[in-house]
């Protein structure tokens, strides 16, 4: 059974979208993964499908109904009962690459899409049936009109680590944040490739040696730079983890 993900929401048309192109589309036409959508507005009660309603205690716009959205999430658990469900939202943790990579190494996702206000908070307090909360998690400091979007760069940041996707095995070790151990959660280093020159700039001279010891080296020294430059905090973490290697050496994988 491929990796399947679920995406709850008032807007399936919006699906596969992006998703349905390059990589990750040729990978869903092939079955190397599965999409579906279950439309919110399927599990309300009354005649004109409503999922929101005004929020208590006054105040503008609308909130997503706890009892329609509770059916929904129940429905999607019942048909994937052994993945985590997943709310895009901006008061989550923050998406890294090391949780795409635990997502991608299991069978599946459920995705909530919030619109509005958002959800009723009671849906993320509640313990569904098979004992699962709502993971809550943001892909960063901003607000989107609602949660597909979100989803898409979730399910986009998973798909593409799924076995037989990107092709090289050696293509997600060396990107930014890779978890691999010679890296370390660096930034990657810079890419170049034909014409050797280009407005007056030339490929550095050390790519073009054929020296493999060297570019190694010259890679790993521009990824450091790059990480110290321009993101302190990840700098920061990278040195803690070296000087508690002993010795301060680098830990085993690195070059």
């Amino acid at each position: 059974m491929p990796f399947t993900a679920t995406v709850l929401t008032i807007l399936p048309d919006m699906f596969p979208g992006p998703l349905g192109h390059s990589l990750a589309g040729t990978a869903l036409n092939n079955g190397v993964w599965g999409l579906k959508t279950l439309d919110i507005r399927e599990f309300a009660s009354d005649k004109h499908r409503s999922v929101d309603d005004t929020p208590a205690g006054g105040g503008p716009g609308m909130v997503m109904r706890a009892d329609v959205v509770g059916r929904c999430v129940e429905d999607a658990i019942a048909r994937q009962p052994d993945v985590p469900v997943i709310a895009p939202t901006p008061r989550g943790k923050p998406l890294t690459q090391q949780r795409a990579k635990a997502l991608s190494e299991g069978s599946g996702v459920i995705l909530l899409c919030g619109r509005f206000e958002g959800i009723d908070e009671r849906v993320f307090d509640h313990t569904f049936s098979n004992g699962t909360q709502i993971e809550q998690v943001s892909i960063g400091d901003y607000v989107l009109s609602g949660g597909e979007m979100a989803a898409m760069v979730i399910l986009d940041s998973v798909v593409r680590l799924l076995p037989g996707v990107m092709g090289a095995a050696e293509s997600e070790s060396e990107e930014s944040f890779s978890v691999d151990a010679s890296w370390d959660g660096l930034l990657e280093y810079p890419h170049y490739t034909r014409p050797r020159e280009w407005e007056g700039r030339t490929i550095p001279e050390v790519l073009l040696s054929g020296n493999h010891a060297r570019i190694s080296a010259w890679r790993r020294a521009q990824a450091e730079e790059r990480t110290r430059l321009w993101r302190p905090d990840l700098w920061e973490a990278y040195e803690a983890r070296r000087e508690a290697s002993p010795k301060g050496k680098p830990r085993k994988g690195r070059s």
